[in-house]
């Protein structure tokens, strides 16, 4: 299917997301906080990112900002747990976050959102 970027700082819910989204047919590769995910993201770009909010090293709004800048067209959810998350999360979806997902969320809603993101979208009709 699609090759996925996860970021999140937290190992045990990256690793719970990245098996449901492998059994989901995505290839997922794994980053530990934003400055790791972008520089994967440099070497081998995916089709989407998956990007928590509050991270040390590189903290999520930083790297939607970063992300959005180099490659304007990226797929980019958004995901926290933080108590305020709703505030992170609007930050989020004004620098570029296309969705956003409040923790914990079920995976069946990521892979709605992810779906919808990466839906081949119709072209203009055919002159005729």
């Amino acid at each position: 299917m699609s090759r996925l970027l996860l970021i999140d700082d937290d190992a045990a819910h990256r690793e719970i997301l990245a098996i449901a989204l492998a059994h989901a047919g995505h290839t997922v590769v794994q980053a530990v906080d934003g400055r790791h995910g972008a520089d994967l993201f440099r070497v081998e770009p995916a089709d989407l990112v998956i990007t928590d909010v509050v991270m040390p090293n590189r903290e999520g709004l930083e790297t939607i900002a970063a992300l959005r800048r180099d490659w304007p067209a990226l797929p980019i959810i958004a995901m926290s747990g933080d108590i305020r998350a709703h505030l992170y999360l609007g930050m989020a979806a004004k620098l570029g976050a296309q969705r956003t997902l409040a923790k914990p969320f079920a995976t069946e809603t990521l892979l709605r959102l992810i779906n919808e993101l990466l839906e081949p979208r119709p072209g203009p009709p055919a002159a005729g």
